[in-house]
């Protein structure tokens, strides 16, 4: 099977051409795309080379402020066109420059849940030097999680992590404020025993436990599971951090003449520090649960971090990993269970209404 993957190029910082760049990067890699965007600036960027298609969508709602109510207004926008092609089965799998919240959006609209999934979960492989990268998840999709959710985020994480990442049997950790089972808010004390009666003997995930902030970088865990609020919190203390620590090393090699000379000595070491943990090698986040894969890499990224994700992308659809994961999950006994059946007889009360209204997630 040839795999064709759907992107979306109104959302990059540096604009579509720089997506085109990318797909020209990743079409010369065997993957071909379908580029969703200014057909203009495309075609310039694309001309005739093999393996990459344009299709004229001009209208983006990356920046929209409510995502859900733009992907039904404008449902000739860019991100909505790629959904939809990858729901109707003419792509693969989906690439969306810098939009988190439309991908999702559209993704659920038109690309839909996989069968037994309670909620999508965005999965980012954070680099880490001198290691394979550890996969956060969720880091953003979901403010509010329940046990049987953070649950079913662990086995995508893994599935993530085998597919794309090459790891044969994913190390599994619970992020919480200390490694006790214990330990942790009730929910997550919940999971823990969940998570251990599920992945006991289970010869393709293991699960280590709970793990504490300070060693979800050391290679405690292959997959850190957490709820989207607390993920998207600790994901960008990382990147906080780690900027900092990056701009204190630049001022310090600069700060005499003594350590000038030092820093031209340590440039090629700082050169292959810098590459281990660029934030484009992994390609973006991982958008999973629903039936088919989506990437969303940041909008401030280059050509080669565009390519990472179409590549990767491409990978996870040839790994099978929505099947994977649906698989893992019926193995577990861990996916949803359709809600069970209203008695005819019963009566159209406010109360059975607003129950009914109740068990409806939201779109986001």
């Amino acid at each position: 099977m040839t795999v064709t993957v759907a992107v979306d190029t109104t959302g990059a910082d540096l604009g579509p051409a720089e997506v085109a760049e990318g797909a020209l990067i990743a079409a010369r890699q065997g993957v071909a795309s379908r580029l969703y965007g200014p057909a203009a600036i495309l075609s310039e960027v694309v001309g005739d080379a093999a393996g990459v298609t344009v299709v004229d969508a001009p209208v983006s709602i990356a920046k929209e402020p409510d995502p859900a109510a733009a992907v039904r207004a404008h449902p000739d926008a860019s991100i909505v066109q790629v959904a939809r092609a990858v729901g109707a089965g003419e792509a693969h799998a989906f690439v969306v420059a810098g939009a988190t919240g439309p991908a999702l959006a559209a993704g659920l609209l038109h690309v839909r849940r996989a069968k037994g999934i309670h909620r999508p979960a965005l999965a980012l492989p954070l680099p880490v030097p001198g290691r394979t990268p550890v996969t956060l998840v969720d880091v953003g999709a979901n403010v509010e999680s329940r046990p049987e959710h953070l649950v079913q985020f662990a086995f995508m994480g893994a599935a993530l992590a085998r597919t794309v990442l090459g790891i044969e049997r994913p190390r599994v950790g619970l992020l919480s404020n200390g490694e006790e089972p214990t330990k942790g808010t009730p929910d997550v004390v919940e999971v823990h025993g969940l998570l251990r009666e599920r992945l006991a003997d289970n010869d393709r995930v293991a699960f280590v436990g709970n793990i504490e902030g300070t060693t979800v970088t050391t290679g405690a865990a292959d997959v850190v599971v957490t709820d989207g609020f607390t993920g998207n919190v600790a994901l960008k203390l990382i990147e906080g951090v780690s900027q900092t620590v990056i701009g204190g090393v630049r001022s310090a090699a600069t700060s005499s003449p003594m350590a000038m000379l030092g820093g031209l000595l340590l440039r090629p070491a700082l050169a292959r520090f810098k590459s281990e943990i660029d934030p484009e090698g992994p390609g973006g986040a991982y958008l999973l649960g629903l039936r088919s894969l989506g990437v969303v890499p940041h909008g401030r990224f280059s050509r080669n971090g565009f390519a990472e994700a179409i590549v990767r992308a491409a990978r996870g659809v040839e790994g099978g990993v929505t099947g994977l994961v649906h698989d893992d999950l019926q193995a577990a006994g861990a996916l949803r269970r359709p809600p069970a059946p209203v008695a005819a007889t019963a009566p159209s009360t406010g109360a059975a209404s607003a129950t009914a209204a109740s068990s409806v997630e939201p779109i986001i």
